[in-house]
């Protein structure tokens, strides 16, 4: 008896020494966003912490696919558009085959940060494009794969760009 509860309080110690980030497999939408670490293409990094009070778009595209050749212009206006607003948007390139340099005229023409690689537990869901949006509160809004375009960038981002940030 007394051994059951103890290891009954051991497990219930160890579920709860447990970051949110650490019990969390995949971010899901409606619950607070795990923490994750981004390492631009300059080799600087940027935390989720770095972004509060934002809105952050994470786009996971790759060279071969199609709809994100489509996407990533219209992402990079709409962020170009929108950042004075709140708006904060990452392309996180899926493909290790393609070395940096070769993508670099690429970067260089966007407007929105370009990242070679994501610590946390984020990542194409199944397939690319993939976005993940999480609003100003924190909070994981939009989790799909598919390309986004024009129409469904305004009717998903410009209500969480009007939102105030929490104080």
């Amino acid at each position: 008896m007394k051994i059951g509860r103890f290891l009954a309080m051991t497990a219930a110690l160890s579920l709860t020494s447990l970051s949110p980030a650490q019990a969390a497999e995949k971010p899901v939408v409606g619950t607070t966003a795990p923490a994750f670490e981004l390492t631009l293409i300059d080799g600087s990094k940027v935390a989720l912490a770095d972004l509060k009070g934002q809105v952050v778009v994470l786009n996971f595209w790759a060279t071969w696919c199609v709809p994100c050749r489509k996407e990533l212009p219209t992402l990079d206006a709409y962020y170009d558009a929108q950042q004075k607003y709140g708006l904060k948007v990452f392309a996180i390139t899926t493909e290790g085959s393609v070395p940096i340099p070769q993508l670099k005229k690429l970067f260089d023409a966007m407007k929105m940060p370009s990242a070679r690689r994501i610590k946390g537990p984020y990542g194409p869901l199944t397939g690319v494009p993939t976005n993940f949006v999480i609003d100003r509160a924190g909070v994981l809004r939009y989790a799909q794969s598919g390309a986004f375009d024009l129409d469904a960038l305004n009717s998903l981002l410009v209500p969480l760009l009007k939102e105030k940030a929490p104080s």
